[in-house]
């Protein structure tokens, strides 16, 4: 599908999210000066089952940083993610692998670190085609109306799942929706198939057929995670702050681990699910161990950056490959951007 090329929208896009995200922070990176500004942190979340949704509701962070003014703001996608990370509106945030790539990647080169693996995606983000479509193969999508949300993990999915089987992107006609709006299209028969999230996956479920997860891809090569990243500015600023946020999204992945109820109450509270959905929800996502984030397949120990740096480059090449971006980053210049200070020890409660 022919669309323009990114470097020639991104002046327009950035003046309109400056402008819509006054709300979130004045503009300026919170990790730069003193003052107020230097003691607040603007955190970019989305509303997907993960440990990063318990950090929030249980008020960790806030409980460790009292002389912080910490502000959540949802966001619907990476894309949206990335570009507030270039207009100076947030400091941390969740955010896919796919758009990571994108965001290390020209004509973005945007300033942030990759500082935790949230998740390893699994089948809580997979392609499904609607019931009565007659698709019961990728290779079915050839002229069908397919949605997913561009620059995400799921889009990213989706390419690599067409390439897969053989299907040149051109032949499919791909639809640009956040989840919610997938969800509404679906529910009127504009789409025929999207690949999507959690929990707007569990819905399409309920009336469609499952083509393929994200974990079949990962067996495939095609491995796609979520992220918390946080901006070099802010973690040069305020170190401290970046050890208690790392300590906290850690002891959520515990919680998963060691008490899924509790973890489960604190993810449905956020996405007004029972605790036995977002109890179902959670377990169809992949949860490292914090030990295992130090480790050389992730994010590695100081000198040494982990496998992940590899990862998001494979990412870019694909990309690259399917004409989404300009150009690849070197695999020095990811690895700078894997921030694994005090590792394993700054993961310790």
């Amino acid at each position: 599908m022919s669309r323009p090329r990114l470097k020639h929208l991104l002046p327009i896009v950035l003046a309109a999210v400056a402008l819509a995200l006054t709300g979130c922070g004045d503009g300026a990176a919170s990790g730069g000066g003193g003052g107020a500004a230097g003691k607040t942190i603007r955190i970019a979340y989305q509303a997907f089952p993960s440990g990063d949704l318990i950090v929030k509701n249980k008020g960790w962070l806030e409980q460790a940083l009292p002389d912080y003014t910490i502000t959540w703001t949802k966001f619907d996608s990476g894309a949206s993610i990335n570009t507030a990370f270039v207009a100076g509106s947030v400091d941390i945030a969740a955010i896919g692998s796919s758009p990571v790539a994108r965001g290390l990647s020209a004509p973005l080169n945007i300033p942030y670190q990759v500082a935790f693996v949230l998740d390893v995606a699994g089948d809580n983000e997979a392609l499904v085609a609607r019931d009565g479509t007659g698709i019961s193969a990728v290779t079915d999508l050839r002229g069908r109306k397919v949605a997913t949300s561009f620059a995400s993990t799921a889009h990213y999915s989706l390419l690599a799942a067409l390439d897969r089987a053989g299907v040149p992107e051109s032949e499919v006609k791909l639809v640009d929706l956040e989840p919610q709006d997938i969800l509404a299209s679906w529910k009127r028969g504009d789409i025929d198939a999207a690949y999507t999230w959690l929990p707007t996956l569990e819905e399409l479920k309920k009336n469609g057929k499952m083509l393929l997860t994200s974990r079949e891809l990962a067996t495939a090569g095609k491995p796609t995670l979520d992220l918390g990243v946080v901006s070099t500015a802010f973690v040069e600023a305020h170190p401290g702050a970046v050890d208690a946020w790392r300590k906290a999204e850690a002891r959520a992945l515990d919680l998963i681990a060691g008490d899924p109820d509790a973890a489960a109450q604190a993810v449905g509270a956020e996405l007004n699910l029972s605790q036995a959905e977002a109890k179902a929800q959670l377990s169809q996502g992949v949860f490292l161990k914090p030990a295992d984030l130090a480790s050389p397949e992730w994010l590695g120990t100081p000198g040494k950056a982990g496998g992940l740096a590899q990862n998001l480059v494979s990412a870019a090449q694909f990309l690259k490959d399917q004409q989404k971006i300009d150009a690849v980053p070197d695999l020095a210049t990811v690895q700078r951007a894997i921030y694994n200070e005090g590792l394993p020890g700054a993961l310790d409660s």
